[in-house]
C-alpha cells in the first residue's frame, strides 16, 4: 500500500522546468528549465529561496557533486556553467560542447565530471583542476542520459540513435551495445545493489537489463509517451518514472510490478503538461516532481 498526497505546489518559474537537482545541503533545490535564471528553493519551507544566476540558454542539467562545494549546470548552448558555493560566486565556465548538454554526472572515487551532449560526444573533466581529461566519441548522434554503476566500474549512455553503451570507466573502453529500444533513451538508472539496469525511452517502454549479460529481464509497456526519467527510492525496493504523459509511476524494483499512478486521470492534483524530472528526499518520504507546468509539485509518498 502507498499512500500519496502533494504537500507542496512551487511557482516561480516563467517557462517549462526541465530538470531539478538537490544540493549537498539537506532540504535545498535547485531548478532550471526554459527560463532566464537558475532557482534556489527551501524544501523545509517549501519555498522559493532566489535565482542562483542568470543563465543564456536554457538549462537541461543540473549536478551538484558530493564533497564538492560546486555546482554544474549544462545549457542547450553547449556552456557547462559552474557556481562556487563558498566563494559564492560563478566559476569560469566549461566551453568544450557547441551543442545542447542533456546530462552531468560526477565519479566520487575518481573525482571527475562526465558531461553528455548532443554533439554525440562525452567530455570527462577534472573536478579537482576543472581541466578536461578525455573526449569519448559515444555516438554519431545525441548522448542523452548517464547512468553510473554503484561500484563506478561502468557508465551506460542512452543515445538518440536508440541504443545504450556501457564503458568501462577504468580506461572508458566500450564494452557492450544494447539495442533495444526503438526511439532515443532518455532516462537510464542503475538497481542500487548494481544487479540491473533500468532504461526508459522516448518510445514509452521501460526496459530491465541484467548488468553480466546486458540482456532483457523484462519490457514494461510504461506509459503513453516517453519516459523522461527514472528515479530509485533510496531505501525501499522502489522506483518512479516520470513521462510526457503527465504521470508519475511507482514499480516494485524487484516484481517490476505497477503500485501507483500519480496523475489527474488517478485523482491527483498533478501536472497537467509533460512531467521531466523526479528526486526522492526526506530519506525517501517525499518525492520532487517538475514539469512543463512551470511548476514543482512537492508529494509525500508513504510506504505501508
Amino acid at each position: 500500500m502507498i499512500t500519496v498526497e502533494k504537500i507542496a505546489e512551487l511557482s516561480g518559474h516563467a517557462n517549462p522546468v526541465f530538470t531539478l537537482e538537490l544540493s549537498q545541503k539537506p532540504g535545498i533545490l535547485f531548478t532550471g528549465g526554459n527560463d532566464k535564471g537558475l532557482v534556489e528553493w527551501s524544501l523545509k519551507d517549501n519555498l522559493f529561496i532566489k535565482v542562483m544566476f542568470a543563465v543564456p540558454a536554457s538549462v537541461y542539467a543540473i549536478h551538484c557533486p558530493a564533497g564538492y562545494p560546486l555546482m554544474f549546470a549544462g545549457l542547450r548552448n553547449g556552456t557547462v556553467m559552474i557556481f562556487d558555493f563558498i566563494k559564492q560566486q560563478l566559476l569560469p565556465p566549461l566551453q568544450h560542447h557547441n551543442k545542447p548538454i542533456f546530462d552531468l554526472k560526477s565519479l566520487s572515487g575518481k573525482k571527475e565530471l562526465l558531461v553528455a551532449s548532443e554533439d554525440g560526444t562525452v567530455s570527462i573533466w577534472s573536478l579537482e583542476s576543472l581541466q578536461l581529461l578525455h573526449t569519448i566519441q559515444v555516438s554519431g548522434d545525441t548522448v542523452r542520459s548517464i547512468a553510473i554503476s554503484p561500484d563506478e566500474k561502468r557508465v551506460a549512455f542512452g543515445c538518440r540513435d536508440n541504443m545504450i553503451r556501457i564503458y568501462d570507466l577504468e580506461d572508458y573502453t566500450l564494452l557492450h551495445v544494447i539495442d533495444g529500444h526503438t526511439m532515443a533513451v532518455f532516462a537510464l538508472q542503475y538497481s542500487p545493489d548494481g544487479a540491473y539496469l533500468v532504461s526508459g525511452s522516448r518510445d514509452a517502454q521501460i526496459k530491465i537489463w541484467d548488468t553480466v549479460s546486458y540482456t532483457l529481464i523484462k519490457n514494461i509497456p510504461a506509459h503513453l509517451f516517453a519516459v523522461n526519467n527514472i528515479a530509485f527510492h533510496p531505501t525501499a525496493p522502489y522506483f518512479a518514472s516520470a513521462s510526457m504523459d503527465k504521470s508519475i509511476k511507482i514499480w516494485g524494483a524487484d516484481d517490476f510490478k505497477l503500485y501507483k499512478i500519480i496523475s489527474r486521470e488517478k485523482g491527483y492534483p498533478a501536472h497537467p503538461l509533460s512531467i521531466n524530472k523526479l528526486a526522492w528526499f526526506d530519506n525517501g518520504s517525499k518525492l520532487a516532481s517538475v514539469s512543463d507546468d512551470k511548476k514543482i509539485m512537492i508529494w509525500s509518498v508513504q510506504f505501508e
